[in-house]
């Protein structure tokens, strides 16, 4: 009897598993790779030119973020201190420390510092720092604690998924708007009767948040997302313009 399939359908099966294993393998190979902090540059904590412990000059000595990130509030990119910033203090405050150094030749050439940059935006996405910080969300929420490193790490993915998840649920993240560039901050913080007063309630409460003893932060989240009328973009357009 003659063959109803041509000699090369013999193979096909072995093609097929062969190639499904090839698809499955890359397909594991692509997910372990581009979920994984090793993508997102999670933890990623390059060696500065000079050490600068967060630790030490926030919690420690209490300097305010905007001290040496002074454009944060009205740019829509931040910026890292130039040396004046440092040589305000560091004319007489360990002034003679050697790993200062490349501050003091900064100053003395007029070259800026070769700080590293940590959390750099790619060229496709548009981020507005101003409006964000001025708009309740803080620091912590894209940094984590950096009042606390003594080196500073990227903290979060700042991935596509990560963005949309504040996006679609403000609230979780609002924060009063003095609270901004506090890292400690806690939702326990906040005083109800205090916070009542100059925020109000959101629409669709059911109770008296003044006569609480504590508020949650989707409470707080709600309320100031309806005081502030904030509706974040989440299609397409928001963020690749």
């Amino acid at each position: 009897m003659a063959n109803f399939f041509p000699r090369w359908t013999n193979w096909l099966p072995i093609k097929l598993v062969v190639c499904g294993i090839l698809l499955v393998c890359g397909l594991t190979g692509a997910t372990w790779y581009y979920v994984t902090p090793k993508y997102t540059k999670v933890r990623y904590q390059p060696i500065q030119p000079v050490p600068f412990p967060h630790d030490i000059h926030v919690t420690q000595l209490g300097m305010d973020c905007r001290y040496c990130h002074s454009f944060v509030e009205m740019a829509a990119q931040s910026n890292v201190p130039n040396t004046q910033i440092c040589m305000n203090c560091h004319t007489q405050v360990q002034k003679d420390n050697p790993k200062l150094e490349p501050v003091r030749e900064s100053w003395k050439s007029g070259n800026p510092i070769d700080w590293v940059w940590i959390h750099r935006t790619v060229d496709y996405v548009y981020y507005n720092h101003a409006a964000h910080v001025n708009r309740g969300i803080s620091c912590f929420s894209c940094h984590g604690p950096v009042n606390h490193m003594s080196a500073v790490y990227q903290a979060k993915p700042h991935s596509m998924a990560w963005c949309l998840e504040c996006h679609r649920h403000p609230e979780n993240f609002l924060r009063p708007e003095d609270q901004v560039f506090n890292l400690d901050w806690k939702p326990e913080d906040v005083k109800p009767v205090e916070f009542v007063e100059k925020y109000g309630h959101p629409s669709d409460a059911r109770e008296d948040f003044a006569k609480k003893k504590k508020l949650t932060q989707t409470e707080i989240g709600q309320t100031l997302k309806e005081r502030w009328n904030i509706n974040p973009p989440t299609n397409c357009q928001g963020c690749h313009r």
